[in-house]
């Protein structure tokens, strides 16, 4: 039973990643409910929903661009090195330590999707130096090799504010994000915390549920998704409080 509304709900992530973003938080709701803890949950839900990832990535690759004061080739590197760090860095967080971080890494990536979904747009870029993209990007990069929550945001927020046309910048932020859970997810495959079970149930409805999402693009309204993600965000962030007993 658990394992069929593992396969629901991760298709749903499919169709979410395709049209709006925030998959992460409905395939980790549900993989907990399988019984595992959340740092297992964490690592699950990345490798089972980086081949969706790396499609998305792949099919706009022809639309990403340099910054003004970095290369793609850069920005990739960065990404790469800085998506391992985060994974190595969550390998060796004690499952008990990450239990009760979880609650605070949920509200972020909640608080960062409403904002990047719904906050005021700016037009205005922001002057930012080789060494402050580099430092920008790779913080943003350890973030989703550690977490991943809100990451597509952070990237979109970051890369467009320092010059980046919006729509280079969405199809940049894809390819950069397909790029650090590459890393992370060449290091979680080794760790006995990956479920191989649910990561089979859960790509395949990813996977299946991407494609129905690209083949909605068009035909869906955005704004109801993002509320979804934000209202299972926030459940989420209560929940998790609760069950660490700080609420």
């Amino acid at each position: 039973m658990s394992l069929s509304i593992l396969f629901v709900a991760s298709f749903w992530a499919g169709v979410q990643n395709a049209l709006a973003g925030g998959g992460s938080f409905i395939t980790l709701p549900a993989l907990m409910f399988t019984g595992m803890d959340a740092q297992a949950a964490n690592i699950t839900s990345t490798i089972a929903l980086f081949p969706s990832q790396l499609a998305i990535g792949w099919t706009g690759r022809r639309n990403v661009a340099d910054l003004p004061v970095l290369s793609f080739r850069a920005l990739i590197a960065i990404s790469f090195a800085g998506g391992a760090l985060g994974a190595v860095l969550l390998l060796v967080t004690p499952p008990s330590f990450f239990e009760r971080l979880m609650p605070f890494l949920v509200l972020f990536a909640t608080v960062v999707f409403a904002w990047g979904s719904f906050a005021p747009k700016s037009e205005r870029a922001v002057s930012v130096n080789r060494f402050g993209a580099i430092a920008i990007q790779g913080l943003i990069s350890i973030y989703g090799g550690y977490f991943g929550g809100g990451i597509g945001f952070l990237m979109l927020a970051a890369l467009s504010s320092a010059g980046m046309l919006i729509r280079r910048a969405a199809a940049t932020k894809n390819v950069l994000a397909a790029v650090m859970n590459a890393s992370a997810v060449a290091i979680f495959v080794f760790s006995p915390q990956a479920r191989w079970l649910q990561i089979g149930v859960s790509g395949v409805g990813a996977v299946g549920g991407g494609v129905l999402g690209a083949l909605l693009l068009n035909r869906v309204k955005e704004k109801p998704l993002k509320i979804a993600v934000i209202v299972i965000g926030t459940a989420l962030t209560i929940g998790l409080f609760v069950r660490a007993g700080d609420l």
